[in-house]
């Protein structure tokens, strides 16, 4: 899925996002912004599209979002505006160079964005870079099933990518190759199992020699 694509495809979703797909996933979102909000800290919130996690976090948080749409972005800062969230800052940003310093963030999270941006690996790998050493990556999201009739259905909405602006058979082991993440938790969530909550840990940095 190529960058022009992507933001074409979010251009047309967003004036109907909150009440379509934004619908499908609140079960996963609201999950994992109640995790979110045991942890504290900073949280940076990639892929942050219309706002819809950003009232559910606690105010606890230093929270920033970041999302290359500017149709999708001017629609959280709406949000951000009208109810008041003095702890969110929104800003565009593309996530394969996140324009934050090393080990910044106590967690990253990106909600069902990793299946929709251009080079996936890439973003992950940043999300990692961001995170502090024993910090946490959030990640919600669809992945491919290997049977059954949501595979299927997958593999036949696959050549549908660029206008829908999403992955449908996007592989969960494109985000598990990031050197210094290991699985802390993994959990599916309807609608039919069909979304992932998954907890990517990083790894401590080394003591260092004297």
């Amino acid at each position: 899925m190529n960058p022009q694509a992507v933001e074409s495809a979010y251009a047309r979703w967003a004036p109907i996002y909150d009440r379509t797909f934004g619908k499908i996933t609140s079960v996963g979102r609201r999950r994992a912004s109640d995790y979110i909000n045991g942890r504290g800290g900073r949280l940076l919130e990639v892929g942050v599209g219309t706002g819809l996690a950003l009232p559910y976090y606690s105010p606890r948080l230093s929270v920033t979002g970041v999302d290359y749409s500017a149709e999708m972005l001017a629609k959280a800062q709406a949000r951000v505006d009208g109810l008041g969230l003095g702890h969110v800052e929104l800003n565009r940003m593309d996530a394969r160079a996140l324009d934050y310093p090393d080990n910044h963030f106590d967690t990253v999270a990106a909600m069902h964005i990793v299946s929709v941006v251009p080079e996936p690996e890439k973003v992950v790998a940043e999300m990692a870079r961001v995170c502090k050493p024993g910090g946490e990556v959030v990640i919600v999201n669809h992945f491919a099933r290997d049977k059954g009739a949501l595979a299927m259905l997958e593999r036949l909405a696959a050549p549908l990518e660029n206008m829908l602006g999403w992955h449908s058979d996007f592989p969960m082991e494109r985000v598990l190759g990031v050197p210094g993440l290991s699985i802390a938790a993994e959990e599916q969530f309807p609608p039919l199992g069909m979304m992932t909550f998954l907890v990517l840990r990083k790894e401590m940095a080394p003591p260092r020699l004297s």
